[in-house]
């Protein structure tokens, strides 16, 4: 397991789980054990699916959840704890993960209301990792998704993920990163992420270089000097079809060419011809720019030969769904030996009670039918249950995947999922369906806190 997690973690959440520990602490409930699950409340337009990710960055964080001197120091100089006891900062400077962690495996084919996450633990622990469990979970399935929607219509073309310099930060680069490859991409133009992930590294050249030469055709030939076979050759700063002629004229050993701009399925024809008519037909097109899947689906529909799509800003912004409704609430809690369902009741915002797990049922050749959501403690024959045991008493129970192994497990999820589910556009919806008991404890936890509905004419049932 690669460390991606930035430090300060105890800070880095938001002031109201900081308030609302102080006040468990206070009114003595923090030996309580709350169980809260983390989940996406519908799928945003047109989103079918969800490719979950950012499972390895969720366990790290448990495992380094604490509170340094420093940071208890700037809690107790701020206005909102100055009515609070000295005691609850000296219980947070020993605060560290003991709970438990159920959660789906990265890579894995999820739908609206089905928990990514689940976390048991003294409601401390479990309330201050809202924020940082959101935001690490739904980003990286953000993305993660975003890049299955390209590959899936890629037609075998290779798609590189260009878009760092793009991302809401570098920190978010460096995830979309990882989260681009879960969604089945080639590599990653960041070079941390090679470094730390060992995600492989493509990358070509900048107008900037060409510029720099007082001849394209000089700026070629240096560049491919340097690199040899390797070269892939930036053709677009003046004219692409006459920039290819310039490397060709030379007999220049270059491995391919990379069109940055104007209309690909033109373009590329004509450069793929010039190319061809020299005797390279071996040498690889690679388009970049605006891309997204959407233009890459019509290009391979019209049998555009480009080899390899580079994407940045759709890809890691998922321009058109740039984020996810996720929500994490708690869904159940003990106190004093007692154990209740917890849920919310909200215009729209219903959350449901309960322990839960996801079934999923399969055809006789593995393919997906339909989801059951339902209580962890039901069984349904015939289904496999998605969430596992990860943590247990604050302790990773098994190693977690490789990086390549999340990759096939999101290619092997995806090949299951029908293709009417999987369409861009006009999706079928997959089939969840709530059990029975799910239902019968939400009615339950509904009739302890809301009041009856009243009878017709106003009166309240006898």
């Amino acid at each position: 397991m690669t460390s991606l997690t930035p430090s300060r973690l105890g800070l880095l959440t938001d002031l109201y789980e900081l308030t609302m520990a102080a006040g468990y602490w206070q009114t003595g409930k923090y030996y309580d054990v709350a169980t809260f699950e983390l989940s996406v409340r519908s799928l945003p337009t047109p989103r079918s699916y969800l490719l979950a990710a950012g499972l390895e960055q969720a366990v790290e964080y448990l495992q380094q959840l604490s509170f340094a001197p420093d940071e208890i120091a700037f809690l107790q100089k701020q206005p909102t704890f100055q009515s609070v006891k000295p005691e609850f900062f000296d219980f947070l400077s020993r605060l560290r993960f003991t709970g438990t962690v159920w959660a789906v495996p990265e890579g894995t084919v999820v739908f609206a209301e089905e928990p990514l996450l689940r976390v048991t633990a003294p409601i401390i622990e479990a309330q201050l990792a809202e924020t940082y469990l959101l935001a690490v979970m739904t980003y990286q399935t953000t993305v993660a998704t975003k890049a299955a929607r390209m590959t899936q219509v890629a037609g075998g073309r290779g798609i590189v993920e260009f878009g760092t310099r793009r991302a809401h930060g570098p920190h978010a680069g460096l995830l979309a990163a990882r989260a681009s490859f879960i969604g089945g991409c080639l590599g990653t133009s960041n070079v941390l992420a090679g470094f730390e992930l060992g995600i492989p590294t493509y990358g070509t050249l900048a107008h900037s270089w060409t510029m720099a030469f007082e001849e394209e055709a000089e700026a070629f030939r240096q560049f491919a000097q340097i690199y040899g076979p390797r070269t892939v050759l930036l053709v677009d700063t003046y004219d692409s079809v006459e920039g290819v002629r310039k490397a060709l004229r030379q007999g220049l050993p270059f491995r391919g060419v990379r069109l940055d701009s104007g209309n690909f399925l033109e373009i590329s024809r004509q450069v793929r011809k010039v190319l061809n008519a020299a005797g390279r037909a071996d040498a690889q097109i690679l388009a970049s720019g605006d891309l997204n899947e959407y233009v890459i689906e019509e290009l391979v529909r019209q049998r555009a030969p480009i080899d390899l799509f580079g994407v940045g800003t759709d890809l890691v912004t998922s321009r058109d769904a740039p984020a996810l409704s996720g929500i994490y609430k708690m869904v159940e809690i003990e106190s004093g030996g007692h154990v209740r369902a917890t849920a919310k009741f909200s215009e729209s915002k219903i959350s449901y009670p309960g322990t839960k797990q996801v079934f999923r049922f399969s055809e006789s050749d593995g393919e997906y039918t339909h989801d059951v959501l339902g209580l962890a403690s039901e069984t349904f024959p015939g289904a496999d249950t998605l969430l596992e045991p990860v943590i247990e008493n604050g302790k990773l129970i098994r190693p977690l995947p490789t990086l390549d192994r999340i990759q096939a497990r999101a290619a092997e999820n995806l090949a299951r999922l029908p293709a009417p589910y999987r369409r861009l556009e006009a999706a079928d919806a997959y089939p969840v369906e709530k059990s029975q008991a799910l239902r019968d404890l939400l009615e339950a936890v509904r009739s302890r806190y809301l009041p009856a509905p009243a009878a017709a004419g106003g009166r309240k049932p006898s």
